[in-house]
């Protein structure tokens, strides 16, 4: 089975690569970040609990992200393998994950993180923020301010998985089929 996380900062390109990693292997595409829109689209408490906190530019506590995390492997324990995209985002996130795994025997094979500097992850989220209607793609400021929590709590993650031989660092920039080609040797290797 094969588990990747795919890492960057918002903007970086997960969602783009996560598209054609899934098609070419396969693999359940579990993203934090979608789970919680279905949960907002839905109405449910949770998702206008994580509404509110998203709308400020704060992330949603990782026990919310971890209980949804458990019910999707549970819907799909066939699954030829998962692509975390935009989870985990903490030290405690990757343990929490880790630990969450191997009670369903599974971990995590690769960390690969798309490397993108602030004002080209700016551009892009600005663009995107014309056609998403996310509220958080639209207001630069709000778009600096994830990109420095991203910084400050998420890019230590990758400090986690380099301990573990699990990480790789790839420049997000370029074009999305030689960024993918990167990726797959990554995995392939």
């Amino acid at each position: 089975m094969l588990n990747l996380v795919l890492f960057g900062p918002p903007g970086a390109g997960k969602g783009t690569q996560s598209a054609k990693l899934i098609a070419k292997y396969g693999l359940i595409h579990l993203s934090t970040g979608d789970l919680l829109r279905a949960e907002i689209t839905a109405g449910t408490t949770l998702g206008l609990e994580a509404k509110k906190l998203m709308d400020q530019g704060i992330l949603v506590p990782d026990a919310v992200v971890i209980g949804m995390i458990e019910n999707k492997l549970n819907e799909n324990k066939e699954a030829a393998g998962f692509i975390f995209d935009g989870f985990p985002r903490t030290e405690a996130q990757a343990q929490a994950l880790d630990n969450l795994l191997a009670g369903h025997q599974l971990a995590i094979n690769h960390m690969i993180a798309l490397e993108v500097n602030e004002e080209e992850l700016t551009q892009r989220l600005l663009e995107r923020g014309k056609t998403s209607g996310r509220p958080d793609d639209q207001n630069e400021e709000l778009i600096r301010k994830r990109v420095q929590e991203y910084g400050e709590k998420t890019a230590p993650v990758a400090g986690y998985y380099a301990a573990q031989n699990k990480f790789s660092g790839i420049n997000g920039i370029g074009e999305i089929e030689e960024i993918f080609s990167q990726i797959i040797a990554i995995i392939e290797a």
